[in-house]
């Protein structure tokens, strides 16, 4: 796993010196995500850099370093990731053509799998999660890519007359113009909404992310500012279509088999390396089916890495403990205190160095915190909650749409326009001071129920369902322009052709689909990614294996749900044949620390802080009294409100970041300095 980084700089330019200056700060500012070694290249002829910070897991030797360069010259790659079957695609390479291969690194079968069958088609053989810059010396085409469920991160944009490209968007603070970057309203509006920001936008303007599964090409000749071109090279709309129309005609027991056999070789493409490597384990189903898998093919004892929690209520560590236990593994757990959470929520802002607000985050850090300490590679049970209907609010909209569907869409969006036309405070301030506790979870479900009105589409009515703060623009202090009522504009993100115009008649099916396009990436991959890459540590989950994407999109609701109504049904049925079910099977319970009780007590006067007049006024984005309304709220103990507030905290603290590491790049600070002593001669 690596962070990469890199610019081209079409027209006058930069010149060499300055190109290889600005390459080596944006690849420095990335060295969390690769601190075993850094490389460049260069072409001066056509002002282009890339940079590349390692973590080696596969072939640890000099062959395996990157920036890399084809056998033939052609190609150049700066790759952050895991081809998972590179082993198998090298065979395959080996009888099209003769390579005198210089290591044995995937990074080498990737470029040269591109070398011989074009960049297209040599996506199509891989598994993998990735992210890669790539440039065609014949062509002079830039290429970048982005893995088909989105595990791996890629921005990209033009800033100062240069287009950039890098994992994280710390690195084009860097570039010429970096440090005069503005925030886009719209995007803070739905990360207000979310607790992200959705791809493909960024939080600043004129820098987007690359859509899991596409292609972004942008020819040398191009003028400067032009949008590169962007398409799938794998449409999961497609996929999912395709799956939905030839569904899984099988029993429950045949549906057990066929996931069983796709885990298996998801997990066993994904235990290769050369490093240490562990499992996370929370002890509920998704991540003890992982653990289970891999106990069963290793030689040795498995490490498994449990977070748990002073606070009994959210504490899962002892079911984990169980299920290490029956397994047999070597395992490790720490328990989140309030002495830890003051010690990491602190570092959040520039942390996620774009604002972020899934107060499991915190665990999540202080979880690979933990595993990096005996381990540099991670399996993780993401995604099964996504893909296997495994959240109840899925089940929930999906009923929810089946009613509202049957009410004809001018009428609701009547219900929708007059809910909009009462303003947000009014109705907070009407409920929850006048009915306290009761009248604050009141309000908060009464705006969820209206949001739900004026969906036009089920896929509108699941991004609906993930909204955190409703009438989000009303707390802005410039907020986006107002979308019509009920368009389904009003989320404040573009969604994405792809996921627009999916056509699945199932409700449940379609939610499943929008939810691993939109809160899979946005917020479950974007909160692993971040929180391991702080620590140098790789986390693969199988689940994201998208051939398990296509056959969890085949099944049918009655299988998801299964004969006790819980859903992912077809996981519970093969965890069952490795662990005894009485140590799994229990109410679903979350990853969150208790937020509320932290923000009252520990955590107060840092947000307090945050949450100040000034500081509020300093960051230029959120209005003071709503803001300090929904403080105060929580502060007075009145419920619902923990989340909202959180996404404020996050908002201000990454804002608080954003000024200073502003300060430290204009200056030339930490990063600069050394990027400006390392700049590579070669």
């Amino acid at each position: 796993m690596c962070g990469l980084a890199g610019l081209l700089s079409p027209g006058p330019g930069l010149d060499e010196a300055a190109l290889r200056r600005v390459t080596a700060a944006m690849a420095s500012s990335l060295a969390h995500r690769g601190p075993d070694a850094d490389g460049f290249w260069f072409d001066p002829t056509v002002a282009l850099g890339f940079g590349h910070r390692r973590l080696s897991i596969i072939d640890l030797s000099p062959a395996g370093a990157q920036p890399m360069v084809s056998a033939d010259g052609r190609w150049v790659i700066t790759y952050n990731g895991e081809f998972y079957n590179f082993q198998d695609v090298r065979r395959d390479l080996d009888q099209r053509r003769a390579i005198r291969w210089r290591g044995h690194s995937d990074t080498e079968v990737l470029i040269e799998a591109i070398a011989t069958y074009g960049v297209a088609e040599a996506l199509a053989k891989v598994n993998s999660m990735f992210a890669f810059a790539l440039w065609d010396r014949a062509e002079r085409v830039l290429w970048l890519a982005r893995d088909r469920m989105g595990e791996k991160p890629l921005y990209y944009g033009w800033v100062g007359g240069c287009f950039g490209f890098a994992s994280e968007l710390r690195s084009f603070r860097h570039m010429p113009g970096g440090t005069d970057l503005a925030i886009d309203s719209d995007a803070a509006a739905a990360y207000l909404r979310f607790g992200n920001v959705p791809a493909p936008r960024s939080i600043w303007q004129g820098i987007r992310k690359l859509l899991p599964g596409h292609l972004a090409r942008l020819p040398l000749a191009a003028p400067a500012g032009a949008a590169p071109s962007v398409a799938p090279y794998w449409s999961a709309r497609a996929v999912a279509e395709e799956a939905a129309s030839r569904p899984f005609s099988g029993s429950a027991a045949d549906a057990a088999d066929a996931l069983e056999a796709l885990l298996v070789d998801a997990v066993r493409i994904r235990m290769v390396s050369d490093v240490p490597l562990g499992a996370f384990l929370s002890g509920g189903i998704d991540s003890s089916t992982v653990a289970a898998i891999v106990r069963r093919r290793l030689e040795r004892p498995l490490r498994t890495y449990t977070i748990g929690f002073s606070a009994p209520a959210q504490d899962e560590a002892p079911f984990a403990r169980a299920i290490a236990r029956h397994l047999g593994t070597e395992h490790e757990e720490f328990t989140v205190d309030e002495r830890e959470a003051l010690s990491v929520v602190p570092r959040l802002g520039t942390l996620y160095d774009e604002p972020f607000s899934d107060t499991s985050q915190i665990p999540t850090y202080l979880l690979a915190r933990l595993a990096r300490q005996h381990v540099t590679v991670a399996l993780s049970g993401d995604g099964g909650d996504e893909l296997f209907a495994g959240y109840p609010r899925q089940w929930q909209a999906a009923e929810r749409w089946r009613r509202l569907a049957a009410v004809p869409l001018p009428l609701r969006r009547l219900v929708d326009a007059a809910a909009q036309a009462v303003p947000a405070e009014a109705v907070d301030e009407a409920l929850a001071w006048t009915g306290g506790r009761r009248g604050a979870r009141l309000g908060s479900g009464l705006r969820r129920q209206l949001a739900a009105w004026g969906a036009p589409t089920v896929i509108d009515l699941a991004r609906a369902s993930l909204t955190r703060l409703h009438r989000a623009r009303d707390l802005m202090i410039d907020p986006p322009r107002a979308a019509p009522p009920g368009s389904g504009a009003d989320l404040g993100a573009d969604l994405g052709a792809d996921l627009g115009a999916a056509t699945l008649d199932d409700p449940l099916k379609a939610i499943l689909f929008c939810d691993s396009q939109t809160y899979l990436p946005d917020m479950l991959q974007t909160k692993i990614d971040r929180a391991t890459m702080a620590v140098s540590l790789e986390a693969r989950a199988p689940l994201l294996d998208h051939r398990i994407a296509a056959f969890a999109w085949s099944l049918s609701p009655d299988l998801l749900r299964g004969p006790g109504g819980a859903g992912k049904q077809p996981l519970r049925d093969v965890l069952r044949r490795h662990v005894p079910e009485a140590l799994f099977e229990r109410p679903k319970q979350g990853f969150d620390p208790p937020i509320a009780d932290w923000l009252r007590g520990p955590l107060r006067d840092w947000a307090e802080d945050l949450l100040s007049p000034a500081q509020l006024a300093s960051g230029g984005v959120l209005r003071a009294a709503p803001v300090r309304r929904r403080w105060q709220q929580l502060q007075a103990g009145y419920g619902g409100g923990r989340y909202q507030v959180w996404s404020l905290v996050m908002l201000q603290a990454w804002l608080r970041a954003q000024r200073e590491e502003g300060a430290a790049a204009a200056s030339g600070g930490p990063g600069a300095a050394v990027a400006q002593q390392r700049a590579p001669a070669g």
